[in-house]
């Protein structure tokens, strides 16, 4: 009987043990066979990385002359990051400790509860941090942490050329200027490393699913601002801003032989290394491109030369000038009174008289009145020749600004006989100095450009090539408007302080600005555009615009833009080396 119930026991467990082998066998089965990809997966993911290979961001140059230089570099920079699930749990207090005394102010809030979170992955504990800082770091080896390098951008310069420039933000993004404009060329494609790593996250050699994708590096851009030029016009508009007692204005320096700027300035301006610390972001905007305004009388130089160039008028065309002049159910006046009689087109663009811009335009039509033909070819020259009302194409942000078409309700007869004189229509600096080049020029329309070109990866400049978009007068005309420019300028007081021996022209505006939805004489915004040249015709174009928002001051062309004009020519005479008339 004991023997049966030995056997009996002896045979119970065998059926136990057969039946527990048979189970573990069945489990190694389904673990090895059936799930072998997924608990692959498990072990690969918790052994294996993917680190960003951030791409160099392209650095930007000014040319010194005919040589570029770097006016925005990159500044490495680290950011410390954590797998709270790798780190050891000794080290955590230590980590922060070693944070809180190197890194400092870099660190990210709640770092300590970030590093503490077990059921995350990633976690940034530090931003920014300099290459010096990350050393420190990286030799406490620390487990579970490691160092994503950066960037942020560097300005030799400064503020030099802050609205052409513009900034890149805290997510890595170009803001304004051509930083904004151009980020897709400036900001390259970042790689991506994936690879099986150390408990310290350093990536190992081994692993079949290794992968290596190079970053590609931004373009170098080489910009048509001259660095000297830039610097001498944010001083000279500085100064004459403050010496109006304005608020704010700007300046545009082009080349009218390819539609290169020069320069271009705003005051108040900013330094892009510290954008973040601007309370009013107003002050980002780049007024010469973003901010449409009406000209007021420097409009005049185009009416004109579209009445000379459609065989309506000439320079010594005359009238009979009246102070005021009817106009449908309005009264529309000169500035300048007193001036009643026969007078010439060139006498009423030196003395910058309404009624003569009104009177040429009407020839254009019937002769008595800006009619539907006379808008017609006013829009055409205005709109699809010198490019009013649209925008550019200039690397930078920028406004379409708009004049009414010449059928539509607003664009009456009203509307376009003060846009003759450049009320009633909003334009941007940049579409003015580009038309006005093509009228100095010979009657070539280039696109507005800030992009010279692209440095390559042997520091040499591969410059981009510009060339005519249109005529927009004919060379014929083109030189009667010198000539006319070149004479109102002699006409004024601000031609005394012009360097001999060269050939300068330009023309005042003074508009009325818009306050409360209506027109005011006592707040005007003062400008003044013009070009320089010597043997070799017109070699700059200068427009200023001088302005004081909501202070009520009246601001004129001749004595308040005109002066910074005059200050910057004579400047530039000397610094391009011009060679005087023959």
């Amino acid at each position: 009987m004991q023997r049966l119930i030995i056997r009996s026991r002896t045979s119970y467990l065998a059926i136990v043990l057969l039946v527990a082998m048979a189970a573990f066998v069945l489990r190694l089965f389904q673990l090895q066979i059936l799930q072998y990809g997924k608990y692959t997966e498990l072990a690969r993911a918790s052994q294996q990385r993917q680190f960003v290979i951030p791409a160099e961001r392209g650095k930007i140059y000014m040319m010194d002359g005919k040589t570029p230089v770097p006016v925005v570099l990159n500044q490495a920079t680290y950011t410390v990051i954590a797998d709270p699930q790798a780190v050891d749990n000794k080290e955590r207090n230590q980590i922060i400790t070693s944070l809180r005394e190197i890194a400092g102010g870099e660190m990210t809030d709640g770092a300590a509860e970030r590093l503490a979170n077990k059921k995350s992955r990633y976690e940034v504990l530090a931003k920014n941090i300099t290459r010096t800082q990350a050393e420190k770091l990286k030799e406490k080896n620390f487990a579970g942490v490691l160092y994503q390098q950066g960037s942020v951008r560097s300005y030799p310069e400064g503020g030099l050329g802050a609205h052409v420039l513009g900034f890149v933000n805290a997510a890595g993004e170009g803001q304004y200027g051509v930083e904004g404009s151009l980020n897709n060329r400036l900001k390259g494609q970042d790689g991506l490393l994936q690879s099986v790593t150390d408990v310290r996250n350093v990536p190992l050699t081994v692993g079949k699913n290794n992968m290596r994708i190079e970053a590609k590096s931004g373009d170098n851009l080489a910009l048509t601002v001259d660095r000297n030029v830039q610097s001498q016009v944010e001083l000279t508009l500085k100064k004459g801003i403050e010496a109006a007692n304005a608020t704010e204005g700007s300046a545009v320096i082009m080349n009218p032989k390819n539609g290169q700027i020069l320069a271009l300035a705003n005051y108040p301006t900013y330094n892009p290394a510290e954008f973040n610390k601007q309370k009013n972001a107003a002050v980002f905007m780049n007024s010469a491109s973003m901010v449409p305004f009406e000209p007021g009388s420097i409009i005049k130089s185009f009416s004109f030369a579209t009445a000379i160039d459609e065989g309506a008028v000439t320079p010594s065309s005359t009238y009979n000038n009246t102070d005021c002049i009817k106009v449908a159910d309005r009264t529309m006046c000169n500035a300048l009174r007193g001036l009643s009689g026969t007078t010439t087109i060139q006498g009423a663009f030196n003395n910058s008289l309404n009624v003569g811009t009104i009177t040429a335009i009407r020839r254009l039509g019937n002769g008595s009145q800006i009619n539907l033909a006379a808008r017609q070819v006013l829009y055409e020259y205005y709109h699809d020749k010198f490019g009013f009302g649209q925008k550019t194409g200039i690397e930078l942000g920028e406004a379409s600004g708009y004049i009414y078409p010449p059928d539509s309700v607003e664009g009456n007869e009203v509307r376009y006989s003060a846009m003759t004189y450049g009320q009633s229509m909003n334009l941007t600096m940049v579409q003015v100095a580009a038309g006005f080049s093509s009228l100095v020029n010979g009657g070539q329309y280039y696109k507005p450009t800030v992009l010279r070109g692209v440095i390559d990866g042997y520091g040499n400049l591969k410059s981009s090539e510009s060339k005519s978009i249109r005529q927009t007068v004919s060379g014929n005309t083109s030189s009667q408007m010198r000539t006319m420019l070149a004479t109102a300028r002699q006409s004024s007081f601000l031609s005394k302080s012009d360097k001999p021996g060269y050939e300068i022209g330009g023309k005042t505006g003074t508009s009325e600005a818009v306050v409360n939805g209506s027109y005011t004489q006592k707040e005007t915004i003062a400008t003044y555009i013009g070009y320089g040249g010597g043997k070799n015709g017109a070699e700059y174009v200068i427009m200023v615009r001088v302005a004081a928002p909501g202070k009520r001051i009246n601001l004129q062309g001749n004595f308040h833009a005109g002066p910074i004009f005059t200050d910057i020519s004579n400047w530039m005479i000397d610094y391009m080396k011009i060679a005087p008339k023959e």
